[in-house]
């Protein structure tokens, strides 16, 4: 085998970072002294994790948040268990945590190998993922075939599954080479890919789905396997609780939550639209500082989040105080005019009045649907709301019952919401035709908008 670089430390730099303390789930940073007792004992689960957006990570508001906080939290919640979360800054750090036995279940993205199962205790696995090797886009000649990564430097995690990887391609492939680093998250390395620091990393491809959207540079220059199973892993001994977990994740209760956590983390993430990413990244230097107190004072006036008003008016504008459609309607939040007049906005090309008029638009959309349907889906449909009309809506509401789908779920009313375009629905309903495929595709837009945006609101 080709001997592998040294690899080059760098200070840790989290691009998500967040640990909270609280009664449900806390952040514990030390090390536990004395073997843990089991979480039936204590009514605790211990858990070691990273930061990162596909593990934990706290929002804007200081919420837990992320795939694994969100199924553990369901795990745990079945059981009548709290969690308490150590954070560790890499993924050697918390196999070291599965190790020393200092923890019950290890929740960080980890790739289920047969190595890790030789010296850990397998969990249930949650996610499908492929290892791709990530490029910079301007990189040429990109390294498309295993023979073509000679002589590309590539830099990866320490400890991480993509070392065994790349170390079996190195075997098969002359030139091969590559750093561990041992500092740097996955994140990070991609982030430095973009910056062109480095010339390409790997990552698994949930990682990347996500991270291209706040660096539209990075490219996958090639996918590495055909997949692998992300899960949890629990030290040696732990064959109890990991049948639990196991038997908890492949129950209907299990199926909900990984569902729950797909549709909120990652299913509305579409086709990768570089020049449309790249464009919003250079608004978000150009345009956004502009209006940026505008937002803020919409939030506090109305209570709708001033990422996710950013966010609304990006899909309409692109912060384009000025913005004209065809159809009549203007300004930052594209206001109709009935609409403009409805909310007093006389002057739909004055951005703040724009943005207060789109604003309490919003939270009436908001208002106006029963306060039992649950969030996100609340904020969801109000958009569609926003999109469609409150009308079209409620008829789609509707047509969800007839069908016998839920029309408090939004992942249910993706479904319906297109059959106001379909000739065999629409004639039943009261307000008739809409095409009720656009405001899927609206949501579907501000959530990948409002994900790149919200760091410039923290």
């Amino acid at each position: 085998m080709t001997p592998r670089l040294t690899a080059v430390f760098f200070p840790c730099v989290f691009i998500i970072a967040g640990c909270s303390q609280g009664d449900a789930n806390s952040v514990n940073n030390e090390e536990t002294a004395e073997a843990l007792a089991p979480p039936e004992e204590t009514g605790v689960l211990e858990v070691a994790t990273r930061n990162g957006s596909t593990t934990y990570y706290l929002d804007r508001h200081e919420n837990p948040s992320g795939p694994e906080y969100s199924l553990i939290r369901q795990f745990a919640k079945s059981k009548g268990w709290e969690v308490n979360w150590t954070m560790h800054e890499s993924t050697a750090a918390v196999l070291e945590a599965l190790e020393s036995g200092n923890t019950h279940i290890a929740a960080a993205g980890l790739t289920h190998l047969p190595s890790r199962t030789e010296h850990f205790v397998r969990g249930p696995a949650h996610t499908e993922i492929i290892e791709q090797l990530v490029c910079h886009r301007d990189m040429r000649p990109m390294p498309r075939t295993p023979d073509a990564m000679a002589g590309v430097g590539i830099t990866v995690t320490a400890e991480a599954s993509y070392v065994e990887t790349l170390d079996r391609l190195a075997r098969e492939h002359e030139g091969i080479e590559f750093s561990e680093d041992e500092n740097r998250t996955t994140e990070i390395l991609l982030s430095d890919v973009a910056e062109q620091s480095i010339d390409c990393t790997v990552a698994d491809s949930n990682i990347v789905q996500v991270m291209r959207r706040h660096f539209p540079h990075l490219e996958v220059a090639m996918n590495l396997n055909t997949g692998n199973n992300l899960g949890w892993y629990l030290p040696t001994g732990s064959e109890s609780l990991a049948g639990t977990a196991r038997q908890w994740m492949n129950s209907p209760a299990g199926d909900e939550a990984i569902g729950y956590m797909e549709s909120r983390y990652y299913a509305y993430i579409g086709e990768f639209d570089f020049v449309d990413l790249r464009a919003l990244n250079r608004r978000i230097s150009d345009r956004l500082p502009n209006f940026i107190e505008r937002f803020d004072q919409a939030e506090a006036t109305t209570g709708m989040p001033a990422d996710l008003l950013a966010a609304l008016s990006y899909q309409e504008s692109h912060w384009d105080p000025s913005a004209v459609s065809p159809t009549g309607v203007r300004g930052i939040m594209m206001l109709t005019q009935n609409t403009a007049q409805s909310l007093g906005v006389t002057n739909r090309l004055d951005p703040a009045a724009a943005i207060d008029g789109g604003a309490r638009y919003l939270a009436d959309r908001h208002r106006r649907l029963p306060d039992t349907i649950p969030e996100p889906d609340r904020t969801f449909l109000a958009l569609a709301s926003y999109n469609i009309g409150r009308g079209h809506l409620l008829d789609a509401r509707q047509l969800a019952r007839e069908l016998g789908k839920n029309p408090d779920s939004w992942d249910d009313m993706k479904e319906v919401l297109p059959l106001k375009a379909d000739k065999r629905y629409y004639p039943s309903t009261r307000y008739g035709y809409a095409r009720g495929y656009e405001p899927v595709h609206y949501v579907q837009r501000i959530r990948n908008y409002r994900d790149v945006i919200s760091a410039s609101f923290e």
